[in-house]
């Protein structure tokens, strides 16, 4: 490698050093204790007793839970994540634009993802409440009959789609970051040969944006799998099961019903759908990630 390229990657190292130290200390253990747990049968009150695979066994093959709660986190990632993705990216264009107080503006956007998910959702109670809510108000007032929302198991789940929107603030903040960092002789340079705002948008924006995208993908997907606060405060699970997210399953089998050992078989398993989903996009960022003029 290039002395730069040894001088960037020591310079890496050295800043996820304070990490290192944080995972080795405090989260490795609890991992690796997780992981012996996962083969045993163990319910906290009395000592685990070896069972093998029983515990994923069952959650294959006989907790239909499990598959509900697999089936609507991915409903929940597949459709959250690309509407976070465009909307953040889209205000963040808008963002980047001289306007009159802008500094305002960006506060605005970002002010949300300062409070906390359980006030959060508190507040989306009253937002999606069918008869009084916000939302079905204004749409009543131009004549639209708002939907059931949070209970109906039809809308439950976009509804909180909907709402994953408000911590699209911290989205906000890395694209913008990005965007400033283009710089502007290529927009020059391409307003003298002619093109236009969308041109621009689609040759020079977006393909110097892609390693901000990508960063913001992986934690996009990260975040959604991880989904369970909503589930617990707002909905419980329901209606008819339509919010049981796979966290908010192994909640309940770890702290309510104290199935601990079937609790860690599910963390370990939502750890290898994670790391493959962030080795693929990795894998995958050859073709459409740029740095620096040239694919990664």
């Amino acid at each position: 490698m290039s002395k730069r390229k040894i001088k960037e990657n020591l310079e890496g190292y050295i800043f996820i050093i304070p990490w290192l130290i944080g995972f080795a200390l405090f989260w490795s253990g609890p991992m690796i204790a997780t992981l012996i747990l996962s083969f045993y049968q163990y319910n906290v009150l009395t000592s685990p007793v070896w069972i093998g695979l029983g515990n994923y066994i069952k959650l294959f093959f006989e907790d239909k839970l499990f598959w509900i709660s697999l089936y609507n986190t991915a409903y929940y990632v597949l459709f959250s994540v690309p509407l976070s993705i465009i909307v953040g990216l889209s205000i963040a264009l808008l963002l980047n634009q001289k306007v009159v107080a802008l500094s305002l503006w960006r506060t605005i956007y970002y002010f949300p993802t300062l409070i906390t998910g359980v006030a959060a959702s508190l507040l989306w109670i009253w937002v999606l409440n069918p008869t009084q809510g916000l939302i079905n108000t204004l749409l009543e007032k131009i004549g639209i009959p708002g939907p059931l929302w949070l209970q109906s198991p039809h809308w439950s789940k976009p509804a909180l789609i909907l709402m994953s929107l408000w911590w699209a603030g911290q989205y906000i903040v890395i694209y913008l970051a990005g965007l400033q960092g283009i710089p502007t002789v290529l927009y020059e340079a391409a307003e003298l040969d002619g093109a236009n705002r969308w041109q621009k948008l689609w040759n020079i924006t977006i393909p110097l944006m892609t390693p901000v995208l990508f960063f913001n993908l992986i934690m996009a997907i990260i975040g959604s799998f991880q989904i369970f606060t909503q589930a617990y405060i707002m909905t419980q699970g329901g209606p008819l099961n339509s919010t049981h997210f796979y966290v908010y399953h192994l909640y309940i089998l770890g702290f309510e019903r104290f199935y601990m050992g079937r609790a860690c078989a599910m963390a370990w398993i939502l750890l290898i759908i994670i790391l493959s989903l962030t080795l693929g996009l990795f894998k995958s960022s050859s073709r459409w990630v740029y740095y620096e003029g040239k694919a990664r």
